[in-house]
């Protein structure tokens, strides 16, 4: 029907419109609810027939990753639907039956899966110029803003996370830890002896309430709190599997993530105008932000300023509260089975033998406490995939990744790898990353926990 109608109207323009019937033009108007959505379909198809001819024109002889056909396929769309319902499954599947490099088309794009020590260490240690991230990340800019860390120009960006870094600094930290425990010691007196609780909703309260002490200043710990959690929870849910294609696409998510971060910025505008109308300097982030020169002498905007804390509230709450959660589960599952998968008297001994609390203590004092961190970061990693757009012809492995491609590595494959762990996903064993074991570190890039030190 779509090509019989589009025959009909290339001959429409050599009759005159006084010579069609009513019937005739109805049943134009009736083909045309089919034969439109036909016809944008099979043009998107031709281009990306044109466009698949043409890279493998460009790359004939070359050895391209395999690329993935399991599942459900359709045209343009690619692996859209696996992809937007479920990623890291389709990831799982993907590196079962291909290995550690394949390439999954979706919505027309190439993303290229990666997995292993080589080709973790060529993903983290690649420049910006080679694989990068501005590139691969530029779906995050409505979220943080224009001019802020993916929306900035790499000279700007390259300040914008010194800042961001340097106000995270073991100096900077230490001075937090003091307020860090009243918050935690106020938050669990609440709780009494006994009871039933849901771990992530308490860690992610008690994680917000410390990050806006320590990072957002006392106004929002005392003042704002419960607004600013719930504009942050607005952003949260604007960040979707959809947001990656397309970015500014008018659903919900999207509409209420810009006005959550409108309403953030007037949040912060106010905060910092009083704080500079009364001359008054406080020992937080938000400080540290207000206070900062860039190299040509200006100073962050307001709204720059509030990019960057909602980067920093985004870089430290989801990972801190998931990887939180899932190191008390496992701890407290552990304790349930008793003999020696119950760390509890261990842990607790630890904690003892080191003294006050402090930051010093807890980096230097508390071993098997970090091992359990890292344990569950390895078991229940935050982020599941890693990106960089290719922005030069990469070969890894013995395979040539297109100039173009998205590249996707995923902490979850790397902490799950037989050839780096020993029993990698049979039990929480966080003495694998203590001596004489450190599993850890048998490879360079064995295992990518956040990103390398990049991401």
């Amino acid at each position: 029907q779509a090509y019989v109608f589009a025959s009909r109207m290339s001959s429409v323009g050599a009759l005159s419109v006084s010579g069609l019937d009513l019937k005739t033009l109805l049943s134009i108007v009736r083909n045309w609810k089919f034969a439109a959505p036909c016809a944008v379909v099979t043009l998107a198809g031709v281009w990306v027939t044109l466009k698949d001819w043409s890279l493998y024109s460009k790359y004939r002889g070359k050895n391209l990753p395999p690329v993935y056909n399991k599942g459900l396929i359709l045209p343009f769309i690619g692996a859209a639907a696996q992809f937007l319902w479920d990623p890291l499954a389709m990831g799982k599947r993907g590196h079962a039956v291909y290995g550690d490099i394949f390439t999954v088309y979706v919505f027309g794009k190439r993303l290229t899966f990666v997995c292993g020590p080589k080709a973790q260490e060529q993903f983290c240690k690649s420049s910006d110029e080679d694989l990068s991230q501005q590139d691969a990340y530029k779906f995050s800019v409505p979220l943080f803003g224009e001019g802020v860390i993916y929306g900035a120009e790499p000279e700007r960006r390259a300040e914008q996370i010194k800042l961001v870094t340097s106000s995270l600094h073991t100096t900077a930290l230490a001075n937090y830890v003091p307020m860090m425990l009243q918050e935690t010691e106020a938050y669990f007196s609440k709780w009494g002896n006994e009871g039933t609780t849901d771990i992530y909703t308490a860690l992610s309260e008690l994680i917000i309430l410390t990050a806006s002490r320590c990072l957002m200043g006392h106004e929002v710990r005392e003042q704002l709190y419960e607004e600013v959690a719930k504009l942050y929870a607005q952003l949260d849910k604007g960040c979707t599997p959809i947001s990656f294609f397309a970015p500014h696409l008018p659903i919900p998510a999207h509409i209420n993530r810009d006005k959550a971060r409108n309403a953030m910025v007037k949040v912060f505008k106010k905060i910092i105008e009083d704080r500079r109308r009364d001359g008054r300097v406080e020992k937080d982030v938000l400080q540290i932000f207000m206070d900062a020169k860039f190299k040509d002498g200006t100073s962050p905007t307001v709204e720059i300023v509030t990019g960057l804390m909602i980067c920093l509230l985004f870089a430290g709450q989801h990972t801190s509260s998931v990887t939180s959660s899932w190191t008390g589960l496992f701890l407290l599952e552990g304790a349930r089975q008793g003999g020696p998968a119950n760390l509890l008297p261990e842990l607790i001994k630890e904690q003892v033998a080191s003294g006050p609390l402090d930051h010093r203590a807890i980096r230097e004092s508390m071993p098997l406490l970090h091992a359990s961190l890292l344990e569950a970061l390895r078991l229940r990693p935050p982020l599941i995939f890693l990106m960089r757009s290719a922005m030069i012809d990469i070969d890894i492995q013995g395979l040539t990744i297109p100039q173009g491609d998205t590249i996707f590595l995923s902490p979850v494959f790397s902490g799950q790898r037989s050839d780096v762990f020993s029993a990698p996903t049979e039990a929480f064993d966080p003495r694998r990353f203590l001596e004489p074991r450190n599993e850890h570190l048998k490879f360079s890039h064995g295992w990518v926990g956040f990103g390398g030190g990049r991401d």
